[in-house]
């Protein structure tokens, strides 16, 4: 039940003097009023503290109510969001997990009329209020409901469909299948379809595994995009459309890397065609960002750069001359063999160790080395094309 006694005057000036504040100890002390729990307070406390980062516009905005952490947590972040939404254009757009409401607010800005479904009530009435806070163009409607139900009696066709499918409640662990998803998209793929003029934007979880998606999907995706912020991979993005699609697949990696955004194309299925050069290690150093590594583009990365690879499996890339590179580069100021007698002669006890195609874990590296953590000096432990072991002594350019 949404308790709107959250944002008299008093309660949000409690919040915002809490954010900082040791919350197991604030529990203890009990709320200061009678209409709001401590538990309540805690929430908010909690999520707001979280949202600083992922969602500033929320942040900073007064009077935004919070959802428990755990929905917070599986939404998308302002930066994932607002790329999304500039991916697809039109008149109309329903968002069937419409959930926070942050993907619809971006989408809101791109299209006439958005269309919010969510099927968690609570969380519905939170997003609908956070929207009235946030934009004065009222061209989001809300619904509480069953999105995929609303579908299944309405005549209506969109310009575009955008769907989230979450983990289902039973399935333990890591989802790698749309199966495994809910909603089913590959049990209503036709309804969707049927229902948009252009296609089906959808989100899922990076650890889905492309290929299978794919042939799960009967080849009917017209672009696939790896979005990453930092480097590290938050959402696969896939345009669904009615057409099969097995000749030719564009395929984005995007990493947004402080400030900067780094992006690398290529065609998903020329990946196993294109011919790559091998080459001892030389004067720089290249590791593709995580989107790269997410996508598989190792062969594609070498062709359209002019780099040789160290190994076919190390996926580490060097050159003679610098390059601007989507992901880290280093100059690597030493190579030597993996021996530990050779390495103690270097007088290295901090690092930033890496490992690429190679035996031991970094936790095995530092035990055995007794190499402390952090500092400036980049270890990399791989192997080259010979498959001889070797330690790379880096410097971050």
């Amino acid at each position: 039940m949404l308790n709107k006694a959250i944002l008299q005057q008093e309660v949000q000036a409690f919040i915002n003097e809490n954010l900082k504040t040791d919350l197991p100890q604030l529990i203890l002390k009990g709320s200061p009023f009678s209409d709001v729990s401590i538990q309540e307070l805690a929430t908010q406390i909690e999520t707001k503290r979280k949202a600083k980062n992922k969602i500033p516009k929320w942040f900073s905005t007064e009077n935004i109510i919070y959802p428990k952490s755990l929905n917070l947590e599986q939404t998308s972040s302002e930066i994932t969001a607002n790329y999304k939404a500039k991916q697809v254009e039109g008149e109309s757009l329903i968002d069937l997990t419409g959930g926070f409401g942050i993907d619809s607010f971006f989408f809101a800005e791109q299209f006439k009329e958005v269309t919010h479904y969510e099927i968690n009530e609570e969380l519905s009435k939170i997003a609908n209020h956070n929207f009235q806070q946030l934009s004065p163009n009222g061209n989001i409607k809300f619904y509480s409901g069953n999105g995929i139900d609303y579908l299944q009696h309405s005549d209506k066709v969109f310009d575009w469909i955008y769907i989230d499918p979450s983990r289902r409640n039973e399935i333990g662990g890591r989802v790698f299948r749309l199966q495994d998803c809910e909603p089913d998209i590959l049990h209503y793929l036709d309804l969707l379809l049927k229902h948009s003029h252009n296609g089906i934007l959808m989100k899922t979880s990076p650890l889905l595994d492309l290929s299978l998606g794919l042939k799960e999907l009967n080849f009917q995706v017209e672009e696939i995009q790896v979005i990453a912020v930092n480097n590290e991979v938050k959402e696969l993005l896939w345009k669904i459309t009615s057409a099969n699609n097995e000749s030719q697949l564009p395929f984005t990696c995007v990493n947004f890397n402080k400030g900067k955004k780094e992006v690398f194309q290529a065609d998903f299925y020329a990946e196993d065609t294109v011919e790559i050069n091998y080459n001892k290690p030389l004067h720089y150093l290249y590791e593709p960002n995580s989107a790269i590594l997410k996508a598989g583009f190792f062969n594609s990365l070498g062709e359209h750069f002019p780099l040789k690879k160290i190994a076919p499996h190390s996926h580490l890339y060097t050159s003679e001359e610098q390059i601007d590179f989507p992901g880290r580069v280093f100059t690597i100021e030493k190579q030597l063999p993996f021996q530990k007698k050779a390495f103690k002669k270097l007088g290295i006890t901090k690092a930033n160790v890496t490992t690429r195609n190679f035996p031991l874990s970094v936790e095995q590296i530092r035990k055995k080395l007794s190499i402390k953590d952090g500092g400036n000096v980049y270890l990399f432990f791989t192997s080259n094309s010979d498959h001889e072991k070797m330690i790379l002594v880096c410097k971050k350019v």
